[in-house]
């Protein structure tokens, strides 16, 4: 049995990889981190033009309708870049949303577009509470003559400002996993108002949404049971952070390694000293059997559904520790320097504080994976 990429799939990771060094330099987003919305236009469309916003998207629809696993060697390249926008929760967690749940009128009216890059999707989930289990979602949808309405806050909504369509979770009845419904809003939906909220990764624009008398434009799937759907969605995103921490920790480890080459101390550079060495050894150790985790997970999501959960959480658990103890290793490794501002260093460490604790936290996921076991 091959474990390793396809031609087309190694084909993809290195041609991501050269238009991102290209497209989506250090300098690029320092600059993108003074922008209001944190979001480059430009670069998006050149995504869509290379079929990167319909990589997940059925080919009846407009795009390429490829696997969760070239999505993640994409999500890996991407990491590995620090690029900011929306990509992960419009090309993947909104479009893989209206793929498995919306109707053939919500496919044909969001699908083509959010293929070609016209649109951009988000997932609205969290609230105050901050839980990630049925429980946490209290935003209400009354029922009306015309429909439903929303009232109510969702936090932390991934590039709000720039969004043309939410995926909500709300809750139309009961309690737990029974009543909760995905409701699709559009952003010129009247009563609807967003807010940034300040948070120290700039790459990552998050914000307030809140809902007053709000219509819906439909739901994804039945109301009240849009739970097993929303599940799908956390698995997706994790695995989607878990490629984005594997290609950070990478470029983290490359780039640490590339400065004791460089750098100098009592006439020699610092590479050829023993506490380095040891530094970057324990580092290639942790991130090359995390590479394996990441691909299995994707594979598991497209191909073995009842192992799909448990792998991502697997995933997620493990390179949320791998990418922040890689970071924090790079940064003592730069000395002084990696510490400033002037620095880029701070992308990918300050990327891998939010992807540490974005959709459960390693603690979390054990905690999952130890129920899946039956412990």
């Amino acid at each position: 049995m091959d474990f390793g990429l396809s031609e087309e799939q190694d084909l993809l990771q290195r041609s991501a990889r050269e238009f991102l060094a290209q497209e989506c330099s250090p300098q690029f987003v320092r600059a993108l981190l003074d922008d209001e919305q944190g979001f480059s236009p430009a670069l998006h469309r050149k995504m869509a033009e290379l079929g990167w916003t319909g990589l997940l998207v059925p080919e009846k629809f407009g795009g390429l309708g490829l696997g969760l696993l070239d999505m993640a060697l994409l999500l890996e390249e991407m990491g590995r870049a620090v690029a900011p926008g929306p990509f992960l929760f419009s090309s993947a967690l909104a479009t893989f949303a209206l793929m498995r749940g919306g109707s053939s009128a919500q496919k044909k009216a969001w699908l083509p577009r959010l293929a070609s890059g016209e649109a951009i999707a988000t997932l609205a989930f969290l609230e105050a509470s901050d839980r990630l289990d049925a429980a946490g979602i209290t935003l209400k949808a009354r029922k009306k003559r015309n429909g439903y309405l929303l009232s109510g806050t969702k936090m932390f909504v991934p590039f709000a400002a720039v969004a043309d369509v939410f995926v909500v979770a709300v809750r139309t009845r009961g309690k737990g996993e029974k009543g909760v419904s995905l409701a699709l809003v559009e952003r010129d939906a009247p009563g609807l108002t967003i807010q940034p909220l300040d948070i120290f990764d700039r790459t990552r624009r998050v914000y307030e949404v809140q809902f007053k008398e709000t219509p819906i434009a439909g739901f994804l799937g039945k109301e009240g049971k849009g739970w097993k759907l929303l599940a799908q969605l956390q698995d997706l995103a994790c695995v989607g952070l878990s490629a984005d921490s594997l290609g950070g920790a990478q470029q983290a480890l490359d780039m640490a390694v590339e400065y004791t080459k460089v750098r100098e101390q009592f006439n020699r550079p610092i590479a050829s000293f023993q506490a380095l060495k040891h530094m970057a050894a324990e580092m290639v150790s942790e991130i090359e059997p995390a590479r394996s985790l990441v691909w299995y997970a994707a594979y598991a999501f497209d191909s073995r559904a009842s192992d799909a959960s448990r792998a991502a959480s697997v995933a997620k658990a493990r390179l949320s520790e791998v990418y922040t103890r890689t970071t924090n290793k790079a940064v003592q490794m730069h000395g002084g320097i990696g510490f400033t501002w002037e620095h880029d260093m701070h992308f990918w460490f300050k990327r891998a504080k939010w992807n540490e604790f974005a959709f459960g936290a390693a603690a979390y996921h054990r905690e999952r994976i130890a129920h899946f076991d039956g412990y």
